[in-house]
């Protein structure tokens, strides 16, 4: 039943993953499923809503992505981090948590399924100073557009973007960023199965920016 939901979702997204790949994503949402019994990772508990609500929903923004070095901030149980992975196996992800139990999970999900494109890190994200960084910052319900960006531009390399996966359009948040230092583009989501509002803010830094002020 959940491949069914897995393949069909996948035809609506107009994704051709392989059925390797689609095994994969079932095999994660069957360790997330039992880790989710002690260690409390997600408040979805069924496993059919998981296809959705986090593989699908994940998937979305897999033609959204640009370059070759992602990070997901605030990544919790690896969402969106471990789909996108999965579905994109030469770029590479970083995913960011300041919560062991959660980071364990990563690194053990990461192994189980030998994802060699995935580094697990456990830090909070002000403090994380990487060797390499990165062509785009990943968020799913991490926090507000502002904070975003305050916390993570360290990350970024110049003209690097900002993706935050958000539910109705933020029209708020976005009075709040400074439009003349970024160029901002919202892209209407629609996720198989699930009726509810879902997009995507693109927030794309100044290649010329300087990065020291």
């Amino acid at each position: 039943m959940l491949d069914k939901e897995l393949s069909e979702g996948l035809k609506d997204l107009e994704l051709g993953l392989g059925t390797a790949q689609q095994q994969l994503l079932l095999d994660y949402l069957t360790l997330l499923s039992r880790w989710n019994k002690t260690y409390n990772l997600t408040a979805v508990r069924d496993e059919r809503a998981m296809v959705t609500r986090h593989l699908l929903d994940s998937l979305s923004v897999l033609p959204h992505l640009q370059g070759q070095r992602f990070i997901d901030v605030g990544t919790g149980a690896g969402l969106p981090g471990i789909p996108l992975a999965i579905a994109a196996p030469t770029r590479q992800f970083t995913l960011l948590d300041s919560n062991g139990k959660k980071t364990r999970f990563l690194v053990h999900a990461s192994n189980e399924l030998g994802l060699t494109n995935i580094e697990v890190v456990k830090s909070r994200v002000r403090d994380y100073k990487p060797t390499h960084i990165y062509d785009t910052v990943l968020s799913r319900a991490f926090a507000s557009l502002d904070d975003m960006i305050s916390s993570c531009q360290h990350l970024l390399v110049p003209g690097g973007d900002f993706l935050a996966m958000k539910g109705q359009h933020p029209d708020e948040e976005l009075q709040s960023v400074e439009s003349g230092s970024f160029q901002i583009s919202t892209i209407d989501l629609q996720v198989p199965g699930l009726f509810e509002d879902r997009c995507l803010v693109r927030i794309q830094t100044n290649p010329d920016a300087d990065r020291d002020k």
